[in-house]
């Protein structure tokens, strides 16, 4: 299924290593909450922000419902239009058709648009395996990959790096990919970035094969979209003679209209712009095969499965399909702004990753089986996305999955998993509350001899219990319960 950073704990321990880090913490909290105001004021400009939202969900809904359809639709259009459609099933799969398709052509380097599918399938890994150098082009991208680095954030995955760590990455690794970095080097971000352009032009006029995602697919015309910020996606996406896309199916949109939501939507979400400074759309074949000209003279898309129909099939859980990797919702999250995106141990960190990543990996590693549990439920993710994703609907789903176990869609087979190891404790206290509140007379008596007995109440809870009062206090026990206020002050309800 899809990478996991091998090494990786759970997530309360990776947390509780990256909340000692005070120069991450502040790091991330400065990032997140200079983006996450900047989008509020982007999205107050639109009066029609919530028909926007619930367009978007409707889109999503109904593309998820006839997937099958529009896919075959996609492959029709894009193979009518000059490209070859591939289909990959898995991980492997996806990296041994773009590792063949690069060999075919001779070459042994490529430049890379940013692309969260390619980094979920580690294709940089495959292809470096293969002999073949990876490029990343996206300045931050580029930082994470000079700095031998983990990506951190959906959309800025260098967050955790401030200025100075930047300055040190470049002035030490830039030479060992390329163009090395001027000296001296300061840490202004326009030298960095001056540096970034130098390093980078050399690799976009010298490589012949691309790799690229792509936000998202036109069923009917077979159109790649690709949103970007820096022009290196538009430099990618054009010169070279070989663009390889690697898209996952849920990407794709029924008509070239239904883009109209997500051009305005996608932007102000994501960077708070009201449009994208460069969004390349483009559909089969470049103007280059057979004549001088931009564009590739071959064009392939590789469409990526990966544990996506096993989410699909689950009611609850497919909803996370609709998302369109703006990442509002780590920008607003509490428990990401502390903790960063490493301790997820995905590349989807944040609130989305938290209910993606147990859904296309499974839940059977400590990690996975942890990420539904990194939320406070506060439902802030909810309220942000442009897609209307109930992300504290689905934490609740997967925990209960977690806990409980039950039947789950694995490789397209309905199967029965087990409960996570160490919920056990859970499991027994959610059944003695069932099996309390199916009783009102027990569950009044119970409440009775708890308020009789308030002043014998512990601070801390024993046991399994003690974890969660170690951070919190035990609220004090009322006088008397509110049936029995209310029957006192309203008289006994019939």
């Amino acid at each position: 299924m899809t990478r996991t950073d091998l090494g990786m704990p759970a997530f309360p321990e990776a947390a509780r290593e990256a909340v000692r880090d005070g120069v991450l913490r502040a790091n991330l909290r400065r990032a997140t909450h200079t983006i996450r105001d900047k989008r509020a004021r982007a999205v107050a400009e639109l009066a029609d922000w919530d028909r926007l939202r619930a367009a978007g969900k409707a889109v999503k809904d109904h593309t998820l419902r006839h997937l099958d359809r529009y896919l075959l639709q996609l492959e029709a259009a894009v193979t009518a239009a000059g490209g070859t459609v591939h289909w990959a099933v898995d991980a492997d799969e996806a990296n041994r058709i773009v590792t063949e398709l690069v060999r075919a052509t001779g070459e042994r380097e490529v430049v890379k648009v940013k692309s969260m599918a390619t980094q979920e399938i580690g294709l940089n890994e495959a292809l470096e395996a293969a002999g073949i150098t990876a490029y990343e082009t996206d300045l931050a991208e580029l930082i994470v990959q000079l700095g031998h680095d983990r990506p951190s954030h959906i959309l800025v995955p260098a967050i955790h790096r401030n200025r100075a760590e930047i300055r040190e990455i470049f002035r030490t690794e830039m030479g060992r990919w390329g163009r090395p970095a001027p000296d001296p080097l300061g840490d202004d971000p326009r030298e960095l970035a001056e540096a970034a352009r130098l390093h980078l032009r050399e690799k976009f006029l010298r490589a012949k094969v691309a790799v690229s995602g792509a936000n998202f697919m036109v069923a009917e015309t077979g159109t790649m979209v690709v949103f970007e910020s820096e022009g290196n996606g538009r430099m990618c996406l054009t010169l070279p003679e070989t663009l390889i896309s690697v898209v996952g199916i849920e990407k794709v949109v029924p008509t070239f209209r239904d883009l109209e939501i997500f051009l305005q939507t996608l932007p102000r979400s994501s960077t708070a712009e009201r449009m994208n400074p460069y969004t390349t759309m483009w559909t089969g074949l470049g103007p280059s095969a057979g004549a001088d000209g931009d564009g590739p003279a071959a064009f392939h898309l590789v469409l990526l499965d990966n544990g996506r129909t096993d989410t699909l099939a689950d009611e609850t859980g497919r909803q996370a399909l609709r998302c369109i990797r703006c990442s509002a919702c780590l920008n607003v999250c509490p428990v990401y702004e502390r903790a960063g995106g490493h301790a997820y141990g995905s590349v989807y960190p944040g609130p989305i990753g938290a209910v993606l990543s147990p859904q296309l990996r499974g839940t059977d590693s400590e990690i996975d089986a942890s990420l539904p549990y990194a939320s406070t439920l506060c439902g802030a993710c909810y309220d942000v996305c442009p897609v209307a994703i109930d992300i504290p609907e689905i934490l609740v789903h997967l925990r209960e999955r977690v806990a409980e176990g039950g039947p789950v869609t694995r490789h397209g087979i309905r199967v029965r998993i087990r409960p996570a190891h160490g919920h056990t404790a859970e499991r027994a206290t959610v059944r003695a509350a069932r099996l309390l509140l199916d009783r009102p007379g027990a569950l009044r008596a119970g409440e009775r001899l708890l308020a009789r007995a308030r002043r014998l109440a512990p601070r801390r809870l024993p046991g399994p219990g003690a974890a969660w009062t170690d951070t919190r206090e035990l609220p004090s026990v009322p006088a008397e319960s509110f049936r029995d206020w209310w029957t006192r002050e309203r008289g006994t309800p019939q």
